[in-house]
């Protein structure tokens, strides 16, 4: 009585179930704009590489960026702080900046975390 096989699903459900599975499969392109190679820079370069592997392996393209050796990137992305990650697909456009050690924050910037959770820890 009452099981979820009786009832057909929703239009609006099977959306978001595709949505979801879709999600699970998009490719993720990401640029780490650095300061140098700072000790800073580097924690970030091998923070964001192990959130990578964890959470998108086989799924994302992750380009590193040294403002010091190509500036002129930083005013096209209008970079204002480093180290700055941005991810450019699945859109939107989202930035998150400092050395990535902050692994939830790092995670609804990818948009792999909802909000609620990661607001929790600072």
């Amino acid at each position: 009585m009452g099981s979820e096989m009786d009832e057909p699903k929703s239009k609006d459900v099977q959306k978001a179930e595709a949505a979801l599975e879709e999600r699970g499969q998009e490719k993720y392109i990401l640029r780490l704009y650095v300061a140098g190679m700072t000790p800073n820079s580097l924690r970030a370069i091998n923070n964001l590489k192990k959130i990578c592997e964890e959470h998108l392996k086989g799924r994302y393209q992750l380009e590193v960026i040294d403002l010091y050796q190509q500036p002129v990137l930083a005013l096209g992305e209008q970079i204002i702080a480093a180290p700055t990650l941005i991810k450019k697909l699945p859109l939107p456009l989202r930035k998150v900046i400092g050395d990535m050690t902050n692994v939830d924050r790092v995670l609804v910037g990818l948009d792999l975390r909802p909000k609620a959770k990661a607001s929790g820890k600072r």
